[in-house]
């Protein structure tokens, strides 16, 4: 390897590295606010929030690698005609793949990463995380009751407790259940006592009263509402938020695997089955954005009219043309997910920009002289 390519490869090396780890770690920064809740007003350790966190980082680097891979290879081939080294290189006889090459190697090398994210990470840490989130939302609910606060148990169970001793004896509760649907339950106790079953946390209350709001239909058809009230010494109540069938929690297309997603299993509905397949063919599309949006980069940097005055034409034009892309892709993918189609825009997005970049190195064969100078 010349040592020419080892200088432009250190450069665009260390430039992508300390990019993509800055950039992911501003995305993580600012996705695990929404977790924070957990560990200021819930009660969990500081251990559990960045475990949890930090399994969405493998998803972030497979999405941020290709950009970041633009990025560097776009300005540090910028920069080297600003300093009038590529004038030099050229001057020497490389031609524009002798100076193409280096970016072509930590672009593969991007794409190899993003194969091993895209096929193997990123679904398993996905999956682990929505079973650490469904955890936490269910059989851990008895553990983010706080005393003082109406914690909300899912989308229809809210559970206030007055106070709360050490041992997790509540005294002063009220417990709104909304889970059976037109048959609101208020639950008023004195004191009660969170356990664990293998069913989920459950909440026995005593010395309370139930008041349940049920809809009663007259003889003459008018609907009428009618409030009942019970008096207990001790009850129990289920904080689990889902229901208890088996396999109750559905996993989403991020967290499969290629095998599920081209052959789900039986009962998985012809919506579902769309999004699966627009993951998949994803999935194996995107990898390939690492070297096409390398190339884009690169045939914006080496062609064109020398400027004496920098390049921020070249920057401009090169981060319109990524952000067009980008918007293009999230398009593409959705109505990929609706249309199946569709499926092979998602291949034509991911190929298409590397192979006319490729063509603009070279030189535009096929194109006369004249329009090609006009181009430029």
């Amino acid at each position: 390897m010349k040592r020419i390519d080892i200088y432009i490869m250190r450069q665009i090396g260390l430039s992508l590295l300390a990019v993509t780890v800055g950039l992911a770690a501003l995305v993580w920064l600012t996705q695990s606010l929404r977790f924070i809740e957990l560990v200021l007003d819930r009660g969990l350790s500081i251990w559990v929030f960045l475990e949890l966190t930090g399994l969405l980082l493998p998803s972030f680097f497979g999405v941020i690698l290709p950009i970041t891979a633009f990025v560097v290879t776009l300005f540090t081939y910028v920069r080297l005609a600003s300093d009038r080294e590529l004038v030099v290189m050229r001057a020497a006889g490389l031609s524009q793949w002798q100076l193409s090459r280096p970016a072509l190697a930590i672009a593969t090398v991007a794409m190899g990463i993003c194969v091993v994210l895209n096929i193997w990470l990123t679904p398993a840490s996905h999956e682990a995380f929505r079973d650490w989130q469904f955890e936490i939302r269910n059989e851990m609910a008895g553990l983010l009751l706080q005393e003082g606060v109406f914690s909300t148990v899912g989308d229809d169970l809210t559970v206030y407790a007055r106070d709360r001793a050490a041992d997790g004896t509540l005294s002063g509760i009220l417990v709104h259940d909304t889970r059976e649907r037109g048959a609101p339950v208020t639950i008023l106790a004195e004191t009660g006592r969170i356990s664990s079953t293998p069913q989920g946390p459950r909440v026995t209350l005593y010395n309370g009263q139930r008041q349940q709001v049920e809809r009663v239909t007259q003889p003459d058809g008018t609907v009428t509402l009618r409030l009942s009230v019970l008096s207990f010494q001790e009850n129990s109540l289920d904080l689990a938020r889902a229901t208890r069938a088996e396999g109750a929690r559905f996993r989403n297309a991020q967290e499969r695997s290629l095998t599920e997603l081209f052959n789900p299993e039986e009962g998985v509905s012809l919506r579902d089955r769309g999004r699966f397949l627009a993951e998949a063919h994803q999935r194996l599309s995107s990898p390939f954005t690492a070297i096409s949006f390398c190339l884009l980069a690169l045939a914006v940097a080496l062609t064109g009219q020398f400027r004496r005055f920098g390049g921020g034409f070249n920057l401009f034009a090169g981060c319109m043309l990524m952000v067009g892309l980008l918007a293009v892709g999230l398009g593409i993918g959705n109505m990929a997910a609706r249309q199946t189609v569709l499926l092979p825009l998602i291949w034509a997005h991911a190929l298409l920009p590397g192979l006319v970049s490729a063509w603009v190195i070279s030189g535009m064969p096929g194109v006369p002289d004249q329009m090609r100078g006009f181009a430029r």
